[in-house]
């Protein structure tokens, strides 16, 4: 029963499984940010670039 009291102190103090959860959250957060952005100036953009290439003429 002791050992694994003491089991669980090391694995509470353990802060290598913390600081992976952390790594993910701040990747998570990353990729919502960027597929807002790009839902929110996806038409905007292909607008741009739509207009740019009607533009451009080849020889």
């Amino acid at each position: 029963m002791n050992s694994l009291i003491a089991a669980a102190k090391v694995f509470a103090h353990d802060e290598d499984g913390i600081t992976a959860i952390e790594y993910g959250l701040i990747a998570a957060t990353m990729v919502t940010a960027v597929s807002a952005a790009f839902v929110l100036l996806g038409p905007a953009l292909l607008a741009a670039f739509t207009n740019i290439a009607a533009k451009i003429t080849v020889p």
